[in-house]
């Protein structure tokens, strides 16, 4: 009887500590199914490719033609002279190397455009290049009010500088009302993650707010999805320490106030999430996939460092769902080297997913495209389900 109870108040004890240290830390891996579009080449669309050089990290915006698209991408890891190409056709062909500013080839971080409107309609496009190091210019911002046909010079925005900046820039409800967020490295092993706003369609920002600080976790790159009635917004933040999962945090008040962060399951984990609401109302996040290596005992994700993306709703975001299924877009050949992600939806339900990876063995990274609909998943979601059903019965036969 004693052993019994001994047992019970070990597994109990075990059930609990385990339970505690998921919420706090974040559940490793996922039992969803995985649909694999590595191979899958005539889905795929090369934008730049150029022999030893390193090509990485495009954003991409989508004009108000629902066919243009502009790309932008430093030439070298992170920092390097900004590219810009466009496509008139919705990513199936792109365009040579367009002329850009002379401050461009001064770029020390990723860039990221987006398009503004402010409260008399007039529409932009804005750039951003940010600061690798602390030695580094601040934050720089680039515009073009003729949907990129011609740009300013990179200017600072204000004093102070950030990493990956803006990581992420949204409208809020009033006109011309701007969010976006970036970090930096603070003192003491910490990161710092802050939003910034701007109230006149992007051309200027005020002070930055600080959001949050840790040693323990280095949140930074959030990517911003509000939900289907534009009531809250969720911030999905790659979780840097390698200590936790990716973490995901709350605003119901337009950026006033969030929530605590915490960790996203499994699915989830991995660095510099975008997403997008595909034509049926469905999440698609797409992110580089990177397991918290540092926690004793880990397992690494089967599809480790390469280009994923996710599937899911609302619902499975705000409760900490696994959500329906994974995608794996590309194999990357090379570490976790790849995948700062963009995506546009076309007019017609056409998808455009952008990054860049190591998509060849000893070869520089460069920029690829998928250009899919929903329906092709749903496809090859069915047909694996098929798959596993007719193997289940050969076995029970």
């Amino acid at each position: 009887m004693k052993n019994a109870l001994l047992f019970t108040w070990v597994a109990c004890t075990f059930l609990a500590t385990t339970t505690m240290f998921s919420q706090v830390f974040g559940k490793l891996g996922h039992d969803l199914p995985i649909i694999d579009l590595d191979g899958e080449n005539q889905l795929q669309v090369v934008v730049d490719r150029e022999q030893g050089q390193y090509l990485g990290h495009p954003t991409t915006v989508l004009l108000k033609d629902g066919k243009t698209i502009i790309c932008v991408y430093p030439k070298g890891h992170g920092k390097g002279g900004i590219v810009m190409k466009k496509s008139t056709d919705g990513g199936k062909t792109w365009s040579q190397r367009l002329k850009t500013p002379e401050s461009w080839a001064t770029s020390k971080e990723v860039p990221t455009i987006y398009p503004t409107t402010d409260a008399k309609g007039k529409d932009r496009l804005i750039l951003f290049s940010g600061a690798q190091h602390r030695f580094d210019e601040a934050i720089r911002m680039s515009v073009s009010e003729d949907n990129g046909e011609t740009w300013s010079e990179l200017k600072a925005i204000g004093d102070y500088k950030g990493i990956v900046a803006m990581a992420d820039c949204i409208p809020l409800k009033d006109a011309g009302h701007y969010l976006a967020t970036f970090h930096t490295q603070g003192p003491e092993n910490t990161m710092i993650l802050y939003q910034v706003e701007s109230w006149d369609g992007g051309l200027t920002w005020g002070e930055p707010k600080e959001m949050y600080r840790a040693s323990s976790h280095h949140l930074c790159e959030a990517g911003l999805i509000y939900s289907p009635d534009k009531s809250e917004i969720a911030m999905l933040l790659r979780e840097n320490a390698r200590n936790y999962n990716s973490q995901i945090m709350f605003s119901s008040d337009e950026g006033k106030t969030w929530s605590k962060p915490k960790p996203m399951p499994g699915s989830l984990n991995g660095d510099r999430h975008q997403g997008i609401y595909m034509p049926d109302g469905r999440l698609l996040i797409q992110f580089r996939d990177n397991t918290p290596r540092n926690r004793p005992g880990n397992e690494m994700s089967p599809t480790e460092g390469d280009w994923v993306g996710w599937v899911g709703s609302w619902n499975d975001l705000k409760n900490g769902h696994e959500g329906q299924f994974r995608i794996r877009f590309k194999d990357n050949t090379k570490g976790w080297d790849s995948t700062y992600p963009a995506a546009e939806l076309l007019a017609d339900g056409t998808l455009v997913c952008t990054t860049y990876g190591h998509w060849n063995k000893e070869e520089q990274p460069y920029i690829l495209s998928f250009r899919f609909k929903t329906d092709l998943l749903n496809h090859k979601l069915n047909g694996q389900r098929k798959n596993s059903l007719a193997k289940i019965q050969n076995i029970m036969k």
